[in-house]
This record gives structure tokens, C-alpha cells and sequence, in this order.
């Protein structure tokens, strides 16, 4: 196996493990943890796309309730993983999911637009995957999703402080692991809570800090044209 790639796996597995002692409370009443029923489908995106160094590592939030929780993948847009990366691998089911939130995997027939706006700007750039690859990779700075007794999707910074303190310590930790393991000129933040917290985990680490506009439609901001407004802000860090 290549090394940085098990460097990569041996990481995740022990975010998987680490995350997976946790407990939430009110208004938590779910939490997905995708590294554990999906992690087929995450070590095959490590497996495919973390082999070499890196230039740029881009930094996400956690899992999107029709992106990563169904298949595994930062910002996993279904139709982005399955036909422009190309990765298939089986994907299991949570311990405990709400009615609503089912996790459906390749049959999940919702869009992850925030995934979708991401992948599609990288698509569109560099053309086949392994393109954009090849200096660039992914990461979420969380793995678990929240949602709340209604279904809601509940982001990290909506936590209580002492579950945060917990969450982040492991989450600090190994972004850090990943930073020493693939040895980046620029870790970008995808949003402003990515970049607080690369900037917080990474204060000693020999790296640049940049930020582009989340992708998210809850954004007015991304809603007019997000591909374009993302592209200046690279192009003005010099990043590309």
C-alpha cells in the first residue's frame, strides 16, 4: 500500500474511533457517523485520490444530509462521485437513523447542491478527476452529522461547549495528522467555520490560510453565482 495512503486510512479510522465515543444531547437526536457505515466508500476516495502530496487542501464543515452521509465522500454529491471520481463500494446503514434521513447511498434521488456547486466548479476547471487531483484534495474538518428530533440538519458550531471541547480536540487533532501527512502549501477553507478552525488546529504549521464562499443555497451570496465568485477569490490568493 502506498504510504501516504495508509498514513491516510490508519488517520481516519482513529477520527472513526475517537468521534464514535461521544454523546450528544438535546437537540442532538441522531448523529451520523459516515467513516463508519460508509467507510468503504471513504477509504476507496483516500484509496483513489490520496496517494501523492498535495498543493491544496480544501477544508469543508461535516457531512450534508444528501452529500456525504449517504456515500461517504466530502461534499459527496452522488452523480459527482459515481460518474465523474468513478468510486462505488457498498454502503451500510447507521445504528440509529432518522425516519426522514434515511441513508440511501447511490439511490439517494436528492442533490447535494452545496457538492454539486463544489464538484462541478472542479469539473468544469480541470476536466477528469484525476486532474484536479493531482494537486488538490478534499477533506471535511468533522466527520458526524447532527440532526434534531425533527430531522434538521445541525451544524458543529449549533453544539453545547463542552460536547464542541470534545468533538474538536479529536477533530484538531487529526486535521493536523493530515496536514503532516500530505504536506500542503494551502489549506483553503470551504466557509468561515473551516477556515477559523484550520487556522486555530494549524497555528503552529508551517502553511497558508485562505477562504472561499461556502456553497450552500442557505447562502444569498452562492446563489449568484457562486462557481465564478469562488474562481476570483483562488485567483486573488494566487492559489490558482
Amino acid at each position: 500500500m502506498n504510504t501516504i495512503v495508509g498514513a491516510l486510512i490508519k488517520s481516519a479510522q482513529q477520527l472513526s474511533k475517537a468521534v464514535g465515543r461521544l454523546r450528544f444531547v438535546s437537540p442532538v437526536e441522531y448523529v451520523y457517523n459516515p467513516l463508519d457505515y460508509a467507510w468503504a466508500m471513504h477509504e476507496a476516495y483516500l484509496r483513489k485520490f490520496g496517494g501523492a502530496r498535495k498543493r491544496v487542501v480544501f477544508l469543508g464543515m461535516n457531512p450534508g444530509p444528501f452529500g456525504m452521509m449517504q456515500v461517504g465522500v466530502p461534499f459527496g454529491e452522488v452523480v459527482a462521485v459515481r460518474d465523474w471520481m468513478k468510486i462505488t463500494a457498498l454502503i451500510g446503514q447507521p445504528r440509529h437513523a432518522h425516519p426522514k434521513r434515511p441513508v440511501e447511498g447511490f439511490a439517494c434521488a436528492r442533490s447535494e447542491v452545496s457538492g454539486r456547486r463544489l464538484w462541478g466548479l472542479f469539473a468544469d476547471r480541470f476536466g477528469a478527476a484525476e486532474n484536479f487531483f493531482g494537486e488538490h484534495f478534499v477533506a471535511n474538518y468533522c466527520p458526524l452529522a447532527f440532526l434534531d428530533e425533527g430531522g434538521r440538519n445541525l451544524t458543529p458550531d449549533k453544539l453545547r461547549a463542552d460536547e464542541t471541547a470534545r468533538l474538536f480536540a479529536a477533530c484538531d487533532e487529526h486535521l493536523r495528522q493530515l496536514i503532516t501527512i500530505m504536506e500542503p502549501q494551502w489549506l483553503i477553507g470551504i466557509g468561515d467555520f473551516a477556515e477559523r478552525r484550520a487556522r486555530i488546529a494549524l497555528a503552529d504549521a508551517p502553511i497558508q490560510f485562505g477562504r472561499i464562499l461556502h456553497p450552500s443555497p442557505a447562502s444569498p451570496a452562492a446563489n449568484r453565482g457562486w462557481a465564478a465568485a469562488a474562481t476570483r477569490q483562488l485567483e486573488q490568493l494566487d492559489v490558482w
